[in-house]
């Protein structure tokens, strides 16, 4: 019992020293990590430091540092970009503008294109900067209440918010990572959309790859920015890599020039869009105004200012000065010069002496053709080339004041490198009516080998094939400069000479052979080669000088300007432009307005060109199979001589509904009824000038012979196969292209309409003399394989106005012509004649009977 009290005394004492030494290890634990965390914060006190707010000083300590517009830090290790924003510079305006430095004409970027010119407001939300894209479609009185109200539903695009990287309060600057505002398609699209139902197999650029993407140069200068990045697109794989310019598909490269330009502060004088002249516009509606017409459209000129106002000629202030490339052929320096200074004659009516001046690129200057601050006259010889002359200019959106311009001129226009594409796929070419893309060069190109053709055939000498060269390459400079001016085409110039005026070599030295340079004229080639004069033009027109005096003159009053609108009425004043373009069948009603054209006799003048091109057809061969040589030369040559046929067929055709538009304004002086039908002898003309050159058995018709040498010239495995020449395919391509037009629902509803106001050329008589063009002739006989084609694809084509899936946008009474020759058809086309011609006659029944049973 005692012992048992021992160990109970001692365990009893035990556990009161543990009850009373815990807190003191627990005090002296905690002590311990107090000490620690005391010490860990004191070792720590740096790191609060450095978590402070960065400064635009470190942040950029590692970059190359250019100061401009916009004070722009490139990292020197990963070439990252940082920009400067001041507080000056918020709520600001800015332009941006980009411009394609190189690229593909694949993806329908190529060097030279503009994209299109932009406002950017530059502001602040919180912590980041954002760069605001302004609408400036819309005009708002600030004097009218309105204006208030001047943001309502109209969506600006915010393209970009940047958070603050750093601020410097006491400077007022704000530093943002600038590398997406370049390096992604912030500004604006690069990689073309691809719209639905396009093929598959189509080029196409792949995703922007942005561990490609880069910053290739750094220009910054007080006015502007300028930062050429590579935008670089990748694929794993492709479908179609394109031509040969193209050197892999799955990596493709498209370099722009951006630019950043400070708004102008001056005291550019706006003017605004009257349609009796030609001007390029921004379009402005005035949102605050009561008119019909209620627009306030810019047109885009140059800020001219006279040295002396006071003065009746003055030099300008500032002139406009080009700089021709130093990539261009010496040779053609001068003439190029020329061609940009025939513009001062313009000038100097509008009161400016020496408005244009040229200059000559050194070989070791230290900037190029992408620096904003030059306008350049730039060369090139592309793989496929997309122009032969472009001639673009970048505007201030808010004003139409000009702030630069170049001018793309392509090598080819010198060569016989045809453009296989446009011209020996069945005949056909396409053409871009963008204003922007203007393709005088592709026509101009056509109509050069033409004329390069009838002086080789006629046994010309060296010296007027340069003669020919150095008139059309004026022609093409003054053109394309005229568009830097703010002018756009006047398709309607050609109707200010003759025949005999364009015959009189004496009467037409030293002129512009139609009312203005902005025309897309054809060369004057005589078809009697006695009477050969100047090919083109070696000055500018009278419409150029009226309407640099439009856009330049500084009027002392509006009545004055109004004066010298009404002039407009002047024959040699006459102007319509791509908008009443009549290219394209249906499109427009005006057959003045028209490409490939000369004189104002067109129904004529075509028939000359076809007689010529017929002419030089008999003897070909001879001409133009060299010994030793391929048969491509003789190829081409075959080719371009009946392109002009099916050209000049088209001009005649645009006669048949026509419509003669006179945009003068009511009671003007001089002024006809805004529309008058073509008379109906004039169509008549058109409609039996077609029956003999186009529709005839013998329309197209060459020596059997020449048909066994249009032969290609080989070229490893690069060979289009199968190789025979398509002789059928491209005569029916040529008249399916007169047949578009005619039986188009726009021309034959205008046809209808028309006769309500003047027109003499009923449906129904157009209708049976076209039957009659086509079937009289031979339907009771044999007929020849050219003329089978064309009367089963005419039937077709009636066939379709009932049946097809646009029926519905054709009048009922051109339906009821349609069926009523179809019907008349089918009664000529009783068996007779040789085999193929009763079994032709047996498918035109065939066809006609099953078209007819869907009418049931």
């Amino acid at each position: 019992m005692k012992t048992i009290s021992i160990w109970r005394l001692r365990a009893l004492l035990l556990l009161l020293v543990a009850i009373f030494v815990m807190p003191l290890n627990t005090d002296a634990q905690n002590r311990k990590k107090d000490k620690k965390k005391k010490d860990k914060t004191e070792t720590a006190a740096p790191v609060k430091k450095a978590s402070e707010k960065k400064t635009i000083a470190a942040l950029t300590k590692s970059s190359k540092k250019m100061d401009g517009l916009f004070t722009i830090y490139q990292d020197t290790i990963t070439g990252d970009l940082q920009m400067l924003i001041s507080e000056n510079d918020l709520n600001k305006e800015f332009i941006h503008f980009a411009q394609i430095a190189d690229g593909v004409l694949e993806a329908g970027r190529f060097r030279g294109a503009y994209n299109p010119t932009q406002v950017i407001k530059i502001t602040k939300h919180f912590n980041k900067i954002e760069f605001i894209k302004q609408n400036t479609s819309f005009y708002f009185d600030p004097k009218s209440p309105l204006s208030k109200a001047k943001d309502a539903n109209i969506s600006n695009g915010n393209i970009a918010s940047l958070k603050i990287e750093a601020h410097d309060s006491k400077k007022g600057l704000y530093l943002i990572k600038a590398s997406d505002l370049f390096l992604k398609e912030t500004f604006g699209q690069i990689k073309p959309p691809r719209f639905p139902g396009s093929s598959p197999t189509s080029f196409s650029l792949g995703s922007l790859d942005k561990n490609k993407t880069k910053v290739n140069a750094i220009k910054n200068y007080p006015d502007n920015v300028n930062i050429t990045a590579e935008y670089v697109y990748s694929s794993p794989s492709v479908l179609n890599r394109g031509s040969n310019a193209v050197t892999d598909g799955r990596n493709v490269s498209i370099k722009v020039n951006h630019s950043l330009i400070a708004m102008p502060d001056n005291d550019y004088e706006v003017r605004f869009d009257d349609p009796r002249v030609g001007y390029f516009t921004r379009q402005v509606d005035d949102q605050t105004s009561t008119k019909t017409t209620a627009y306030r459209d810019l047109i885009h000129r140059w800020h001219l200012k006279k040295k002396d106002p006071n003065a009746e000629l003055s030099e300008p202030v500032e002139p406009i000065t080009w700089w021709i490339e130093n990539t261009t052929p010496i040779q053609w320096r001068e003439t190029i010069k020329n061609g940009v200074l025939q513009w001062n004659k313009a000038f100097e009516k509008a009161g400016f002496k020496n408005a244009m001046v040229v200059k000559i690129q050194p070989d070791d200057a230290d900037w190029d053709a992408g620096d904003i601050r030059y306008n350049v006259l730039r060369w090139t010889s592309s793989p496929r080339p997309p122009f032969g002359g472009y001639g673009p200019s970048f505007v201030n959106p808010r004003t139409g004041q000009i702030l630069g311009a170049d001018i793309m001129l392509e090598y080819v226009h010198f060569t016989n490198r045809v453009l296989y594409d446009k011209i020996y796929n069945n005949a056909s070419m396409t053409i871009n009516e963008d204003f922007k893309y203007c393709s005088l060069g592709h026509e101009l190109h056509q109509e050069l080998m033409f004329a390069n053709a009838v002086v080789t055939a006629t046994g010309a000498s060296d010296l007027e094939m340069e003669r020919i060269k150095k008139e059309s390459m004026t022609a093409l400079i003054m053109h394309e400069v005229g568009h830097t001016l703010g002018l756009n085409h006047n398709m309607k110039a050609s109707q200010l000479f003759s025949r005999a005026q364009l015959n009189d070599a004496s009467f037409i030295e030293g002129k512009c052979l139609t009312a203005s340079v902005m025309d897309y004229a054809a060369l004057n080639v005589t078809k009697d080669r006695s009477k050969q004069g100047q090919y083109d033009d070696v000055a500018v027109g009278p419409y150029d000088v009226w309407a640099i005096q439009l856009g330049y003159k500084p009027f002392k009053s509006e009545s004055e300007r109004q004066a010298l609108l009404n002039e407009s009425t002047k024959p040699e004043h006459i102007f319509g432009n791509d908008a009443d373009d009549m290219r394209s069948p249906g499109k427009a009603i005006d057959p003045r307005v028209n490409v490939s054209d000369q004189s104002n006799e067109q129904i004529e003048w075509s028939i000359d060109r076809i007689e010529l091109s017929d002419q030089l057809l008999k003897d070909v061969k001879t001409n133009f199979a060299k010994e030793g040589d391929s048969y491509e030369e003789l190829k081409r040559v075959y080719f371009i001589l009946t392109g002009q046929k099916g050209s000049a067929a088209n001009t005649i055709s645009r006669f048949i509904g026509g419509v003669y538009v006179d945009r003068a304004m009511a009671g003007q002086t001089g002024a006809n009824q805004p529309y008058t039908p073509v008379s109906l002898e004039d169509q008549k003309k058109a409609m039996n000038a077609l029956s003999r050159y186009v529709f005839a058995p013998n329309a197209f018709e060459a020596p059997n012979e020449l048909y066994n040498y249009l032969a290609s010239q080989r070229r490893g495995f690069n060979f289009r196969s199968p190789e025979d020449p398509k002789i059928h395919n491209q005569v029916l391509d040529y008249q399916k292209r007169v047949l578009s037009h005619l039986l188009h629902y726009n021309t034959l509803q205008r046809i209808t309409d028309s006769e309500l106001y003047g027109n003499d050329y009923k449906l129904s008589s157009m209708m049976t003399d076209l039957n009659n063009a086509i079937f009289k002739a031979d339907i009771s006989g044999s007929v020849n394989s050219f003329r089978q084609n064309l009367q089963l694809e005419y039937t077709e084509m009636l066939l379709d106005m009932l049946t097809g899936k646009i029926s519905t946008k054709y009048t009922h009474n051109a339906k009821s012509m349609a069926l009523y020759n179809l019907k008349r058809i089918r009664t000529m086309a009783a068996p007779s004649g040789n085999i193929a011609s009763r079994a032709h006659k047996e498918h035109l029944r065939t066809l006609i009977d099953n078209g007819l049973k869907e009418l049931k």
